[in-house]
């Protein structure tokens, strides 16, 4: 009788952590009944990829009058099978999150550091059976849910345009791009613009 109460708890436990795993590292995109995407509200415990600062779409942009950080971040099983093979699986998810800039505070004297407020979220998912081109868009600022940004927002031929891997902007990712490289993945599009033009980065 024993043995067997120690082996419920000992499945009841694994089970726990599993599910505790899960909703660390998220499970794929949640919707609400109307098709708006729920935030993934743990999304700093993702894989970090990046940061940019002050960058831009357009080539003439003017400076605003504050700077600002953009970081991505991406689920943990989206990043492992990226690992492996160059490119995104369905159900990936790419967050972006931008902050501002701050300047001297503290010690710091020169140079600039994230602020606390977060000014936007954005989130770039791939879910092929819902989604005309497999991936969709989503602004979130500081709303739990969010609906998709419509297919003629400059955002879609953009990235179809310019980015580098399945239309996401992975020359702008330092531990990806080689991966992409050495997989052979890396668009047509980019490889072509990629001597020359820096372009702007985002998810």
């Amino acid at each position: 009788m024993l043995t067997n109460i120690k082996a419920l708890v000992v499945v009841m436990l694994l089970l726990t952590a599993i599910a505790g795993s899960q909703s660390s590292s998220g499970v794929g995109p949640e919707y609400t009944g109307d098709g708006q995407l729920k935030v993934p509200e743990n999304y700093r415990e993702w894989i970090y990829l990046t940061s940019g600062f002050d960058m831009s779409y357009s080539p003439g942009a003017q400076g605003a009058d504050h700077h600002m950080f953009d970081n991505v971040f991406v689920n943990p099983e989206s990043y492992k099978a990226f690992l492996e093979t160059g490119t995104w699986p369905d159900k990936t998810m790419l967050v972006l999150e931008v902050r501002g800039a701050e300047g001297k505070g503290s010690i710091n004297q020169k140079g600039n550091y994230q602020g606390t407020d977060r000014m936007g979220l954005e989130v770039h998912v791939k879910d092929e059976k819902r989604f005309p081109g497999k991936w969709a868009f989503f602004g979130f600022d500081d709303a739990k849910t969010a609906k998709m940004v419509p297919l003629e927002a400059s955002c879609y031929s953009c990235h179809a345009a310019h980015a580098a891997v399945d239309t996401t902007f992975v020359q702008f990712y330092p531990t990806l791009l080689p991966i992409a490289k050495s997989k052979g993945t890396l668009s047509e599009a980019y490889k072509k613009e990629s001597g020359g033009s820096k372009g702007s980065g985002t998810i």
